[in-house]
């Protein structure tokens, strides 16, 4: 079976998902943080928002330096935010699709100012830096919204505050 059989179903599902979560986000706790040292609620969900892009940089690119990266200007509505999530979706789906073993098994580069920080197959940097970067991100974003009293949706099964049955 070519890798993209299996990697679609498991991106198409953690979207579902992801866009569950995002789509409970309040607009009047994007300022919110648990802790000084943490991202406000805003800022996090616009990153687990931002991350499906990167399966997209991952695939049509070898390389990327995060060196003079411009900074994202602040998502201010929930609307805004799941439109700019939908979009990276769409892109990176579109990237996904039709490619084959070979180009998966490319290797990729992550830069930061000219220095590698990191090199491994597109499969690999898909699976970790992109997927579970964004998993962790997400549960991350649970974890704010219980804490704001925000109903939680069931993800791999029931959550305490919905059942999928």
């Amino acid at each position: 079976m070519p890798l993209v059989d299996a990697l679609l179903p498991e991106f198409d599902h953690e979207m579902t998902v992801t866009r569950k979560l995002l789509e409970r986000v309040p607009e009047d706790k994007l300022s919110w943080k648990p802790h000084p040292k943490s991202m406000e609620l805003g800022q996090l969900a616009q990153h687990v928002a931002t991350l499906p892009m990167w399966g997209s940089m991952t695939l049509d690119r070898s390389e990327l330096d995060l060196g003079g990266t411009p900074s994202l200007a602040p998502i201010t509505s929930r609307a805004a935010l799941l439109e700019f999530f939908d979009k990276n979706v769409s892109t990176t789906r579109a990237a996904l699709t039709g490619k084959g073993d070979g180009e998966l098994m490319a290797p990729w580069t992550l830069k930061k100012d000219g220095q590698t920080i990191f090199t491994m197959p597109r499969a690999g940097v898909w699976r970790g830096f992109v997927v579970s970067h964004l998993i962790h991100h997400r549960a991350q974003l649970s974890v704010y919204l219980r804490m704001n009293d925000v109903p939680i949706p069931s993800m791999y099964g029931p959550s305490a505050d919905e059942s999928p049955f």
